[in-house]
């Protein structure tokens, strides 16, 4: 089975892709795939109008689109549905890591979870939605090479960051694991 999935960023595509190998689904980048703008309030407002407006465009195509990011319980759930552009500028991790970093210096309360909704749809219309979070901290500083996004400042409770571990290890528990592992689930009945 191939599903598409409403992303332009290869380090999802290859995470997605890596989670779903074992049910013999094969994820890829909606081919020309145009900007979608996310207008929801919630991760999953946002995940259903990228996943409809896509699949609209594939006749009796499967399409999935995520939204994620991560919430920080001392910022009232910032950086939120802004975690892609928490900086101003779209996709600018660094950016967007540093500011987050800024604003919890001193702040004792580094709780914080990544969260994930993803939408299923077909021929524009959501079939079903999927979630899963992962908890942790905010770390002080950046570390670690791996992942993208918010890793290299979310601390797991073992005080490693999610760049910090391999992509094996990361799969077995991310937020988007979690939702993934519902969608295959759903898609293998």
């Amino acid at each position: 089975m191939i599903l598409y999935v409403a992303t332009k960023n290869q380090g999802k595509i290859k995470e997605i892709n890596k989670i779903m190998e074992s049910a013999g689904i094969t994820c890829q980048s909606v081919p020309d795939m145009e900007d979608v703008e996310e207008t929801g309030t919630t991760f999953e407002e946002n995940a259903k109008i990228k996943a409809d407006c896509l699949s609209a465009k594939l006749p009796n195509e499967y399409v999935i689109a995520d939204d994620s990011g991560l919430y920080v319980d001392a910022l009232n759930g910032a950086p939120g549905i802004y975690s892609a552009r928490y900086s101003g500028v779209h996709g600018d991790d660094k950016a967007n890591n540093l500011k987050v970093l800024r604003e919890m210096q001193g702040v004792a309360d580094r709780k914080c979870r990544f969260i994930c909704a993803i939408a299923l749809s077909k021929n524009g219309k959501t079939i079903k939605t999927f979630h899963g979070e992962l908890e942790g901290e905010v770390g002080f500083e950046e570390r670690g090479e791996n992942g993208f996004g918010y890793d290299s400042i979310f601390l797991l409770p073992s005080g490693k960051t999610t760049a910090e571990i391999d992509m094996n290890e990361k799969n077995k528990i991310s937020h988007r694991f979690k939702a993934l592992e519902k969608l295959r689930d759903y898609l293998s009945k």
